[in-house]
């Protein structure tokens, strides 16, 4: 155990609502073991852009960790070249070349479909409406898993990430963890031969042209549905959400002084989608007066980071003018999402302004806000909403 001083959560609240121990946690103890989490928790934004790229301390390499257990050997749990060599194996599948050539275009057709089948029914909950189908459709897409229903993919990508949350051991969370992968297995089975003969810029039609091992073909395809579900859906609902709750804001983003590209980082420091990653402490390591020992865990709380006072004015506002470049909404070091350009096309190029164009006069509903929860993965719950017809 590190020698950081205790600081005790209230577990529900804490996923209800993390901000304001966090923000207690940088004043009084930034780098502080949370018994409730069995972990220590760095949360300035400093110390993390610091540690992320320190691998030889902060290693990603968890061979007793949640992820590692229930869904496999991915490339984020890798470090050094064993990370580098599976990134670029997947690197011509999400590039920024093709994500703009081959993805953009079919992300726009996706969302085209989904808004001409809706309609203004009374109130309608734009997380299921939109923001859940067109996330799941697009991932369809890049992992190459044409073969599901959205529904499959967002509730096995929800039953993984709640999994490797599941730092309370819960077995229910962990049985469905483990239906979840096994549905994805099953599909990347029926895909296989498919991709083998037609090879495509799918990440599961790459990865079968290169040599890598099949365990990690799989690991690395639940790595993708696992954070590349939740994070585009989360981000396109919230900050449909933030907007609509912040009008002036809105009109900035729709008369185009403002890019929406803009809008989407802001969001994403202000409500971090992805909140958490954890580490393992390869050796003995002290930062400042916190000594660490081999083998413990800590969690790098980007969602604290991005929210830290000494570089964000008002840091707990939503604010689309705000210059969000310190924002570490995608991590800082060599394990940099992969899919950052794909989630930036996704919700800022083709999402938000295909909503905001089509659904005209897009408005909440005063008798039912809207809710959101989460801490290590964070989002609403619902959008309840309607627009004019």
């Amino acid at each position: 155990m590190s020698t950081a001083p205790h600081f005790d959560i209230d577990v529900p609240a804490f996923w209800q609502d993390p901000y304001p121990a966090l923000k207690r946690m940088r004043k009084e103890a930034p780098i502080a073991f949370v018994p409730q989490l069995g972990s220590t928790l760095l949360c300035s934004r400093d110390d993390i852009f610091i540690s992320e790229k320190q691998i030889d301390v902060f290693s990603s390499h968890q061979p007793e960790g949640l992820m590692n257990k229930l869904m496999g050997h991915n490339m984020m749990r890798k470090d050094g070249d064993a990370h580098m060599n599976e990134r670029k194996a997947i690197f011509p599948a999400i590039s920024p070349k093709t994500v703009r050539s081959h993805w953009t275009a079919q992300f726009a057709a996706h969302a085209t479909r989904i808004l001409d089948e809706l309609k203004p029914d009374g109130v309608v909950d734009f997380v299921q409406a939109f923001a859940l189908p067109f996330s799941a459709e697009c991932l369809k897409s890049i992992t190459g898993l044409t073969n599901m229903r959205f529904q499959d993919m967002n509730a096995w990508s929800q039953g993984m990430i709640d999994g490797i949350a599941n730092y309370v051991g819960d077995p229910a969370i962990e049985a469905r963890c483990h239906a979840a992968t096994s549905g994805i297995d099953a599909a990347i089975d029926d895909m296989v031969p498919r991709l083998r003969k037609t090879p495509d810029l799918s990440l599961l039609g790459v990865m079968l042209q290169t040599d890598m091992p099949m365990e990690s073909v799989r690991a690395n395809i639940k790595l993708a549905i696992s954070g590349g579900q939740n994070e585009p859906r989360d981000a396109i609902a919230g900050t449909v959400w933030a907007l609509l709750t912040h009008p002036d804001q809105l009109a900035l983003a729709t008369s185009g002084t403002i890019p929406w590209l803009q809008v989407f980082e802001e969001y994403a420091r202000w409500i971090s989608p992805i909140g958490m990653s954890p580490r393992r402490i390869a050796k003995p390591w002290t930062i400042r007066d916190v000594a660490f020992e081999t083998n413990e865990r800590v969690f790098l709380m980007f969602g604290s980071a991005n929210r830290d006072e000494k570089h964000f004015d008002r840091p707990d506002a939503f604010d689309v003018r705000r210059d969000a470049g310190k924002s570490i909404a995608f991590g800082a070091g060599p394990h940099f999402c992969a899919g950052a350009w794909a989630s930036r096309a996704m919700v800022a190029d083709v999402a938000l302004p295909a909503i905001f164009n089509r659904l005209t006069n897009l408005r909440l509903i005063e008798h039912k806000p809207a809710r959101i929860g989460g801490w290590a993965f964070r989002g609403l719950l619902d959008l309840p909403v309607t627009w004019d017809a």
